[in-house]
């Protein structure tokens, strides 16, 4: 059988993956940042196998030339960190001993109930946050929306977790600019996406108007609601005011969840830290891993104020296999997983390699980048920035009259991420046609920067010479 010879081979097998990797990372500054893929063929299953080394091989005719560099330093599209070479390790050792987070008879139990300590210092949140790791920051979203659901339902004297929603209407989710996995999650919890209560920004920001929010306490008093303050929101890297939202919690009945997706790494830097002033006194936190932390997909946290509101709705009721919920903790009744990857390895790994100053660092010098960038575009006639770079996001669009601007974005961005140098992506931001770079990545350099705008420079300025926009 092919898989009793690959056993007697496996660390031959592991050698040459260790090879594909060492190359694959060797010409990370050389690979296309992104690129527009064909469909590459395909092949039926073999009937006996290919065995590891032939499967390797195929792997690499099929897909090897379409392997983009997302980890690399110019890739600016989706909030996507790189991955550490620390990071890179525990990933490699979680997969090789392949154990269940969730069995608290192995070691991984013990290295999630550290990595959660560690971060919390690395975020400064109090200990009376769990924290547990979900698949990314949707679902950790997921699980913040679930709790306020459940805590809804409490204040009607209703278990929704055990009795469901049967009965019970206007559930009240209201935020300004919430990321997309908060609708999501609103569609996936029954809660609806377009009942989302959004509330007006402060002008020329995407940060909420706390006139307008405290207008909506006064008009709603008494009536519990969930709100979604943003710690970074994907477009500009704005915050939310969390400790003047935090503060209004003593005299109005609300849940307050905090999407700090990659914004919660302002905690990191002395300079930015303020950003997230009151966020000790939510009652659920979202914070991506494979964002500004830098460590493979898929990995998030959930931080959570509220344990028992977690077990009411995530609890294992009757799986005698799995023990008593209330008499033993484990994270498979806090979390909607129950078989789960040992996310936290890697972060384990990553945290003790590069410590607090490593991800001061990283921060700090993304966010120096992003501004560098952005002070070049906002010099560039050719470009036009729509807003203060705050924090590691970049939001400009072309300096083109407004009936063609939607279509030169599209094109511009096209022939741009074709060069293979850069990616970005699409956005809107106050109704205008956008692009968006989002610098996140352990990598990048002030030479990449250099790079990256003298291609901008010269797609946009072909393109406008073209359309005589120049």
């Amino acid at each position: 059988m092919r898989l009793q010879e690959d056993l007697k081979h496996t660390d031959q097998l592991l050698q040459q993956a260790k090879e594909y990797s060492s190359r694959f990372l060797s010409e990370i500054d050389t690979r296309a940042a992104d690129k527009v893929l064909g469909e590459p063929g395909r092949s039926g299953i073999p009937q006996d196998g290919l065995g590891g080394a032939a499967a390797l091989e195929l792997f690499d005719k099929q897909y090897g030339d379409s392997l983009t560099a997302a980890v690399g330093p110019r890739y600016w599209g989706f909030v996507t960190g790189g991955v550490t070479p620390a990071a890179l390790m525990g990933d490699w050792i979680a997969s090789t001993t392949d154990l269940n987070a969730s069995d608290k008879s192995s070691a991984a139990f013990y290295i999630e109930t550290e990595t959660i300590a560690l971060l919390k210092e690395l975020f400064g949140l109090p200990e009376a946050f769990l924290g547990c790791f979900t698949t990314g920051a949707t679902m950790a979203n997921f699980v913040g929306l679930s709790l306020g659901r459940q805590w809804l339902g409490h204040q009607r004297g209703i278990d929704i977790g055990r009795d469901g929603m049967a009965g019970i209407q206007d559930l009240k989710v209201v935020s300004c600019v919430p990321h997309s996995s908060v609708t999501k999650s609103m569609s996936m919890l029954g809660l609806g996406r377009n009942n989302v209560i959004r509330l007006p920004a402060l002008p020329d920001r995407e940060s909420v108007d706390m006139d307008a929010f405290k207008a909506y306490l006064e008009t709603h008093k008494g009536e519990p609601f969930i709100f979604v303050a943003s710690a970074g929101t994907v477009n500009t890297v704005d915050f939310d005011d969390i400790a003047a939202i935090a503060a209004l919690k003593k005299e109005y009945n609300f849940w307050l969840h905090v999407d700090a997706a990659f914004g919660g790494f302002a905690a990191c830097s002395e300079e930015h830290k303020h950003l997230l002033n009151g966020w000790e006194l939510a009652d659920s936190i979202t914070i991506d891993a494979h964002k500004w932390l830098n460590v493979p997909y898929d990995a998030a946290m959930i931080f959570s104020r509220h344990p028992k509101l977690q077990v009411e709705v995530f609890q294992n009721a009757g799986a005698a296999y799995l023990g008593d919920p209330a008499a033993n903790f484990n994270f498979i009744n806090y979390i909607p997983e129950n078989s789960r990857r040992q996310r936290a390895l890697p972060a384990w790994f990553s945290l003790m390699a590069y410590g607090r100053n490593g991800y001061r660092d990283i921060v700090e010098n993304d966010v120096r980048l992003a501004r560098q960038l952005g002070d070049l575009l906002a010099a560039d006639k050719q470009f036009r920035l729509l807003s203060p770079v705050r924090l590691c996001v970049v939001c400009f669009t072309l300096n083109v009259p407004a009936g063609v601007q939607e279509e030169m974005v599209d094109q511009y961005l096209n022939k741009l991420n074709a060069t293979g140098v850069v990616c970005m992506t699409r956005t809107v931001y106050a109704g205008q046609p956008a692009i968006r770079a989002a610098l996140v990545n352990w990598r990048t350099t002030a030479n990449d920067i250099t790079l990256a705008y003298q291609t901008m420079k010269e797609v946009a300025a072909t393109m406008l010479n073209q359309y005589s926009y120049a």
